[in-house]
């Protein structure tokens, strides 16, 4: 990982992010790219005063990441949609990662459609990291959720492509389906029927999770097997809990059907409820230019 690439609209959130990717930085011998977008659908005036303070300020925190924290950083201001802009930015400066500030907490729970954060993700080629915690230090434990797709797969080889498994104690997390463990099929079951069923579907899922994770020649510190209830989200989540993780990583593609990782459901809704900073990973034809790992 040589480049990271960082959105900020110069909010507190992104001031999170800036501290994250400077961790980054350091550690991987990165450089920071600063990106601001400007919105072009508006009088030239305003456009131009707006263009005017935003190099005032990138200049200023571009000199203080250089000299103060000692990363190279460089910086562009860019026109359109934030989401496009972004993308496109990434695109033109060969970034290796995108590095985004938390999105607003709002009550509704499907705030996160229509997001920056979500339409750069849909729009780009590029991993993107939601910097969601206040930076304390270094990641040291970081959980990968899977569901055994191909796309999971892209998610558990950009990680170890961009090398933010060094030095990290790395879980893989399994939500697997058990279809007998709804409320319907376990009223006819008693409790014995019902915990026996629940260890065969866990031990078959860890027979598969196994040789998933054989064929990506990965051998994790531990995994988590959870059973699907009403949100592989919510579990995937609690499992971040349980392990003290301070990365979460999804694939915004995987399987169709019952346990689809689609981008609008599992991956988003990590998203948008983690504690946690979140990296969503996209499909690899997408992934085809990303720098291995030196």
């Amino acid at each position: 990982m040589k480049k990271l690439l960082v959105a900020t609209d110069f909010s507190t959130r992104s001031d999170r992010a800036i501290r994250r990717a400077i961790l980054l930085a350091k550690r991987h011998g990165a450089g920071i790219i600063l990106v601001h977008a400007i919105d072009d659908d508006q009088p030239q005036r305003i456009a131009e005063a707006e263009l005017n303070a935003a190099t005032d300020l990138l200049i200023e925190q571009a000199r203080t990441l250089r000299e103060i924290d000692g990363v190279p950083c460089d910086w562009r201001v860019v026109p359109g949609e934030p989401f496009e802009a972004i993308a496109r930015a990434g695109d033109e400066v060969a970034a290796d990662l995108v590095v985004l500030g938390a999105q607003r907490r709002l009550a509704l729970r499907g705030i996160f459609v229509g997001t920056t954060a979500e339409r750069t993700i849909r729009t780009g080629r590029l991993p993107i990291l939601m910097a969601n915690a206040v930076p304390a230090g270094p990641y040291r434990r970081m959980l990968i959720a899977v569901d055994l797709s191909a796309g999971s797969g892209d998610a558990v080889r950009a990680v170890g492509t961009l090398g933010l498994d060094m030095g990290l104690e790395v879980g893989v997390v399994h939500v697997f389906e058990a279809p007998g463990n709804s409320l319907v099929v376990r009223a006819a079951m008693t409790q014995t029927q019902s915990e026996a069923y629940l260890t065969d579907q866990e031990a078959q899922a860890a027979s598969e999770l196994s040789a998933f994770l054989r064929g990506l020649n990965v051998q994790p510190a531990r995994w988590v097997l959870k059973p699907y209830s009403s949100s592989a989200a919510d579990a995937i989540c609690a499992a971040a809990r349980e392990a003290s993780a301070d990365l979460v990583v999804v694939g915004t593609r995987g399987r169709t059907g019952f346990e689809k990782f689609l981008l609008g459901s599992v991956a988003e809704e990590v998203l948008r409820v983690s504690d946690c900073d979140v990296l969503a990973v996209p499909p690899s034809s997408a992934l085809s230019g990303l720098s291995p790992r030196k």
